[in-house]
């Protein structure tokens, strides 16, 4: 699959956000190495802490069906510059070894390593290897 595919159907996946309180939507699609793709949509609560990003939506959805094998992560919104992960996505795509991430907006996009995004992530903590 191509990075514009992958970018093409999160932007479709950015329609479905739920985000009433910030009027910010963002999309994501997840490649599994299997072919798949699984959408994410960021979903607003009242409660912000409550709010889940569309990285950590589509992870979890692909989780949920029984995948944990990922090629690439896209993540677009109607932002400047291309949009960054938070700190807590940054963490869950860690955990399930997401190894590469475009970011995109409207006008261009980026490609950035899971360990540029997040250099060593908790591997130290838990005494695993890198």
């Amino acid at each position: 699959m191509e990075f514009d595919e992958l970018v093409a159907v999160a932007w479709e996946a950015r329609e479905m956000a739920y985000a009433p309180y910030s009027k910010f939507a963002v999309g994501a699609a997840l490649l599994s190495a299997d072919g798949r793709i699984f959408r994410g949509c960021n979903v607003e609560n009242l409660s912000y802490g409550l709010t889940q990003c569309a990285e950590r939506t589509a992870i979890c959805a692909a989780v949920a069906a029984g995948v944990r094998d990922f090629v690439m992560l896209a993540v677009v919104a109607d932002t400047a510059v291309p949009i960054s992960p938070c700190g807590a996505c940054r963490q869950v795509m860690a955990e399930f070894g997401v190894p590469r991430v475009i970011l995109a907006n409207r006008a261009s996009r980026l490609e950035f390593s899971l360990e540029e995004l997040l250099p060593r992530s908790s591997a130290g903590i838990l005494d695993r290897d890198e």
